[in-house]
């Protein structure tokens, strides 16, 4: 049986893995992957475990369950009152000024991998995740109204301005989508196109 494949592959992603990413890392049939995602999902429920294996955007990810939700919080916010970062603090600033924004968008702009540091903000409360792109299926992340309540700020307009020497966030973002998505080279003079 592939489970304990399928259950390390899970514990490991940072994005919900989908059963044809399952299938070809595993190199096994898709309903066999399938039916190994409904056994595991099922164990967990019959067997009462603190967590629960969902199906969300498009792929399988493990989550607390939400009956735990107050234990939780306790137990992640014990501590948590201590300042963030420079990485985060800039970290967060790209997904407040960029919003919603991918990590892999996030890490561009940085230069640095986010990862980790996404994760302190995600656990924090000051950013979840806000769906995926359609274009690429990237998860994306935004702030949540806590991030607002911590910075005294009613709604996002209220953000202060860039720096007047910095490019605008929507310039930002049209130059990272630019270079995200170069145009492609015209055909080479000379070249037979078969016309």
């Amino acid at each position: 049986m592939i489970d304990a494949e399928i259950e390390a592959l899970l514990i490991l992603a940072t994005e919900p893995l989908s059963e044809v990413e399952l299938a070809r890392a595993l190199d096994q049939p898709e309903a066999v992957v399938r039916e190994a995602l409904a056994r595991l999902a099922a164990f967990y429920d019959e067997t009462g475990r603190g967590f629960e294996l969902r199906h969300v955007g498009g792929g399988w990810r493990y989550y607390t369950r939400p009956e735990h939700a107050e234990v939780i919080a306790r137990s992640v916010l014990e501590g948590q009152h201590g300042r963030l970062t420079q990485a985060s603090l800039e970290t967060l600033a790209v997904i407040a000024y960029l919003q919603p924004i991918s990590r892999g968008r996030v890490s561009a702009v940085r230069g640095v991998g986010v990862d980790g540091v996404v994760r302190t903000l995600i656990a924090r409360g000051l950013v979840a995740e806000a769906g995926r792109d359609e274009a690429s299926g990237a998860g994306l992340l935004a702030t949540t109204p806590f991030f607002l309540e911590r910075m005294g700020l009613g709604e996002l307009a209220d953000l202060p301005p860039l720096a007047p020497r910095l490019p605008d966030a929507s310039l930002l973002d049209d130059e990272l989508t630019r270079l995200a998505n170069p145009p492609a080279a015209p055909p080479a003079e000379g070249v037979d196109d078969g016309n």
